[in-house]
């Protein structure tokens, strides 16, 4: 069977901010889906050992004294899940990730913040990733409006129950990918690995597109990162 006929997991990161390579995990959420309906669901809270910045609170509603009364360990949890994804890919089930490299990197970074083994062995692939986010921007590149996830579940008919509640935003995720599958053959017809290799080049160029647009508007020192699933480790660490 096609790809989004088969097992797909969701996976969704709430933090404490939106740099990937400072930013702690606060909530988590693993969710296997079936034909789009989950079957399976993990969720962690974490207790970051950092303050929780009121903007942050404001969108995903967990406080800095809620985490640190009610969550777990971070190291424990940031090792609980890296296994879980881990073992998904070693099955070669397909992780559903909205925007793969913000969750991928974070999660890479928290990994190494507490000296344990990074996502991936040097050199190896994560994956198989499937990012709706990539695709959608690459197939139907004209559309207007904002590519969050919940204007991706707008446009592909996604009912969203409760955006930036990790279990919502991975459940939301797998159901945006089946959509784009149906919707456009170059994803839904692709093999996993094709598909990854497609993803990255369409990233890429995006990458290359946006920074242009950045530059053209006066940011002349604009970077934007082409490398996707996840970045590369920081070589500072």
């Amino acid at each position: 069977m096609a790809w989004h006929e088969e097992l797909l997991v969701g996976f969704d990161l709430e933090t404490t901010g939106t740099d990937p390579r400072q930013s702690r995990i606060v909530t988590a959420a693993v969710t296997e889906v079936k034909a789009g309906e989950p079957v399976r669901h993990r969720e962690w809270l974490a207790d970051p050992g950092v303050p929780i910045p009121a903007e942050a609170v404001a969108i995903h509603g967990v406080s800095t004294e809620r985490a640190a009364g009610q969550g777990r360990p971070a190291a424990e949890v940031v090792a609980e899940i890296a296994d879980a994804l881990r073992g998904y890919w070693a099955a070669g089930v397909p992780v559903v990730v909205y925007n793969a490299p913000f969750d991928l990197t974070l999660l890479d970074e928290e990994l190494a913040r507490y000296a344990l083994p990074r996502l991936t062995a040097p050199g190896a692939p994560a994956g198989p990733v499937i990012d709706p986010l990539v695709i959608d921007r690459a197939l139907d590149r004209y559309r207007r409006g904002k590519r969050t996830l919940e204007a991706a579940c707008a446009v592909y008919g996604v009912v969203l129950d409760g955006a930036h509640e990790a279990g919502a935003d991975a459940l939301a995720a797998v159901r945006v990918a089946r959509a784009l599958a149906l919707r456009f053959p170059e994803a839904g017809g692709a093999d996993l690995w094709e598909l990854q290799e497609r993803q990255r080049t369409w990233y890429a160029v995006w990458a290359e597109d946006f920074q242009g647009w950045l530059r053209r508007k006066g940011q002349a020192d604009a970077v934007v990162d082409p490398t996707w699933p996840m970045r590369a480790a920081d070589a500072t660490q």
